[in-house]
């Protein structure tokens, strides 16, 4: 999403960090051009203009013209305010455990409440919550069937009784929950096309019924500014908690995530990231900040690779790559580890530096499919040991996976090379050549290990057939 208002700010500071000097000149120069990248990026124009007197003031003063590196200490500036326009800390989303907790989902339709509904039960769930679906949107066609669907996909219970008064439904679903020792409702309101006062009534109704311990507005990130103004609306009318934006994966210029906090003073939780039922997450200021400026998200990228990754498995795996014992089998497993951590292009994204590079990079998870196709049709005994895939046994995987003979060459090849970049990772000489069992040292020691094992069992088979005789 930010991609766009990125590579604009990265423009912008590469001429900095090309000045041998900065002069308030540069800095107001910059700040201008800061400015029209925010405005096109659909920021709400007060927001910017706060923006830009807040990095300005803190810019424009001698520590930073004296400063070994001023087009860095700016680049921090930047970051800081940011940070600070989405929130500053984020907002923690805290549940209780002796209670029946109420989530209460508003938004305009087409915001993606009902998905939303279903990804923050999934979330819950992974937590240990045992969330409910409350079907409360009675009005619009399909709703209720969808977060059906939506519940059997995340492998939560659906609460639903048809098109009656939601006020009902509600003091129906707490029985319900009650009876099946669920701890956290999840009520999917009716969407609204416009603010309507006759609906919105009913959310205020409801609302005073509920008691919710958040009231979400579920807001479309990619609708600019009209996001922050449903948002104004439905906090001025109802009341709301905090902010959820979905579409965050989408082509959107970002106004939405940069001015809602500001505008209405409440905090983003959660952000949707993408179309399937685990891709939410917290909302972090810090970790957007540094994404929109091109520095990564590491933090993020370690807590899905922990949240994927068999801490057994990985402590294994050093081990294989230690013993130079990769196998294909071990290939295919940490493919599919990686294929759960969401969609390449945005795992890369992540890592500082490499993300904008890749940005016109064309990643085929469809070749990730054909590939593990390929493997699949190897025997077990051909993926632990690759050195007997003679040629008949390629035509044969080649049928088996319905790639071609060149296709399969092509991919053992790879494999072979990258065992070999992998050895020479090790490498034969500093701390991981002594730690290496393979490094050239190590080798020449086993080499003599093997000829005394060997002369010991000579000597053992001559004592035997001794004993024969």
């Amino acid at each position: 999403m930010f991609d766009n208002l990125g590579e604009k700010f990265e423009r912008i500071f590469k001429k900095l960090k090309g000045e041998s000097t900065i002069s308030e000149k540069n800095i107001r120069d910059a700040m201008h051009e800061v400015k029209l990248a925010l405005l096109e990026a659909d920021v709400n124009f007060k927001v910017v203009k706060d923006f830009i007197q807040k990095v300005t003031e803190k810019a424009v003063g001698q520590e930073v013209l004296t400063s070994i590196s001023p087009g860095q200490q700016i680049i921090k500036f930047v970051y800081d305010a940011l940070v600070d326009v989405m929130g500053g800390k984020p907002k923690e989303f805290e549940l209780h455990q002796s209670k029946i907790n109420k989530v209460m989902l508003l938004g305009l339709q087409g915001s993606g409440k009902t998905t939303f509904a279903g990804k923050l039960a999934k979330y819950c769930l992974k937590k240990g919550w045992k969330p409910l679906l409350v079907a409360c949107d009675v009005y619009r066609p399909a709703a209720i069937n969808q977060l059906k669907v939506v519940g059997e996909q995340a492998g939560v219970p659906v609460f639903e009784k048809g098109q009656i008064k939601p006020l009902d439904i509600a003091r129906e679903a707490i029985d319900f929950a009650l009876h099946e020792g669920c701890n956290i409702m999840i009520v999917d309101t009716a969407g609204r096309l416009h603010i309507n006062e006759v609906l919105m009534d009913e959310l205020i109704g409801l609302k005073a019924f509920l008691k919710p311990e958040y009231a979400f507005l579920v807001a479309d990130a990619m609708t600019g500014q009209d996001a922050v103004k449903s948002a104004s609306a439905f906090d001025s009318q109802v009341g709301i908690d905090a902010v959820c934006l979905t579409k965050l994966d989408g082509d959107a210029r970002g106004g939405a995530a940069l001015s809602i906090r500001a505008v209405t003073g409440k905090p983003i939780v959660f952000s949707s990231i993408g179309e399937k039922l685990t891709d939410l997450e917290m909302f972090y200021p810090d970790r957007m900040a540094s994404r929109i400026l091109g520095m990564g998200d590491v933090v993020t990228l370690v807590e899905k690779a922990q949240e994927t990754f068999d801490a057994k498995q990985a402590q294994e795996m050093q081990k294989k790559l230690m013993r130079q014992s990769f196998t294909f089998q071990d290939f295919l497993d940490q493919m599919k580890q990686v294929k759960k951590m969401g969609p390449l292009k945005d795992i890369m994204s992540m890592i500082p530096g490499v993300g904008r590079q890749l940005k016109d990079v064309d990643f085929d998870e469809a070749e990730l499919g054909r590939v593990e196709a390929v493997i699949l049709s190897m025997t077990p005994e051909e993926r632990e040991h690759p050195e007997i895939l003679t040629g008949s046994r390629r035509q044969r995987i080649a049928k088996g996976s319905g790639a071609t003979l060149q296709d399969v060459n092509a991919l053992i090849r790879q494999f072979e090379e990258a065992k070999k970049m992998m050895q020479r990772m090790m490498g034969a000489t500093g701390l991981m050549g002594k730690l290496n069992p393979f490094s050239k040292k190590r080798k020449e020691e086993a080499k003599a290990d093997h000829k005394f094992e060997k002369q010991q069992k000579k000597q053992q088979l001559k004592k035997k057939k001794k004993k024969r005789k």
